[in-house]
């Protein structure tokens, strides 16, 4: 009866070891996720907004438009006035045509001065002409050629100064199609695009409401990928290390674990206290390392679920 009663024991002890072996872990954390909180970039009323907590929602993909019908208004306006300003410009083709034209008829003047000329230099050849006719008509044929040439600089001028009045209007229009620009990236910032595939954590607005610049409209994470932020000792400091691969065990009914494979993917580099949330009071007066675990869910692993790592 003695020797079945120390078998009997035996067997336990060995059992409760078996079990403290298999179940016990070197770290324990909670899962978490990286949440992005996506916010609006325009004001102005929610006309459209269709996500829902739970939603999986790919990346780049629009999910809601803010009224930016003002900005689109601001837009046109700017744009009327660049177009307005061709308008305000001088064409130096009309001016150089009316010149043209005087010194087409000043040159037919000319041309009717030079043959008088030369009748009166023959005139006066024959005793018919007097020296002050031949004077007073090549007065006025000097007289004319300088208007000539007066006319052909006003030419250069008139060009020079429409060329310059025109370039001081359109100078404006770079300015305005900066502004265009701006409007357009401002108007697109109604448009609220997803930045992550993920799925949707927490709705904070709805379809119709106004929301503002910079005001939350909904929390997203990829829970494809979970990340477990465990702690362990000093002591056990020197057997991890970045990308070593570990076990991450989660319960799994009352007395049973599910086993998952984890990547180690950060380590601090200084100490604190263990949280409160983690170990009993007695342990937190212990120093420990945090130390962030990568493990791929299958969709069991929960935001705020607790896990334990078991190095070997």
């Amino acid at each position: 009866m003695t020797k079945k009663i120390i078998f009997i024991a035996v067997v336990s002890a060995f059992i409760m070891t078996s079990c403290k072996s298999k179940f016990e872990s070197d770290a324990s954390g909670m899962f978490e996720a990286e949440e992005i909180i996506v916010s609006a970039q325009q004001s102005g009323q929610l006309l459209s907004f269709s996500v829902n907590e739970g939603d999986n929602i790919a990346k780049n993909a629009t999910v809601g438009h803010i009224d930016v019908t003002g900005d689109k208004l601001k837009a046109q306006q700017v744009e009327a006035s660049i177009n307005a300003l061709s308008e305000k410009t001088n064409n130096p083709q009309e001016q150089v045509a009316f010149y043209k034209k005087q010194i087409d008829v000043q040159q037919s003047q000319l041309a009717q001065m030079l043959k008088e000329k030369t009748r009166i230099e023959n005139l006066l050849k024959a005793d018919a002409a007097t020296k002050k006719q031949l004077d007073d008509i090549t007065a006025s044929v000097d007289q004319l050629q300088k208007q000539i040439n007066v006319t052909q600089q006003q030419i250069q001028l008139s060009l020079s100064n429409i060329n310059t009045q025109n370039r001081s209007i359109l100078s404006e229009k770079n300015p305005l199609e900066k502004s265009v620009a701006q409007i357009e990236y401002q108007i697109s910032k109604g448009d609220i695009f997803c930045p992550i595939t993920g799925t949707v954590l927490t709705k904070y607005a709805y379809e119709g409401e106004m929301t503002a610049t910079g005001k939350a409209l909904f929390k997203i994470a990829n829970l494809d990928t979970m990340t477990l932020r465990a702690y362990i000792s000093g002591d056990q400091l020197g057997q991890i290390k970045n990308g070593q691969t570990v076990k991450v065990l989660i319960d799994n009914g009352k007395n049973d674990f599910k086993e998952y494979a984890g990547t180690i993917s950060w380590i601090a580099s200084k100490a604190e206290f263990t949280p409160k949330t983690i170990q009993t009071k007695d342990e937190r007066a212990n120093l420990v390392y945090a130390m962030k675990v990568r493990v791929k869910n299958d969709g069991f692993l929960k935001i705020g679920m607790y896990g334990e790592v078991r190095l070997k």
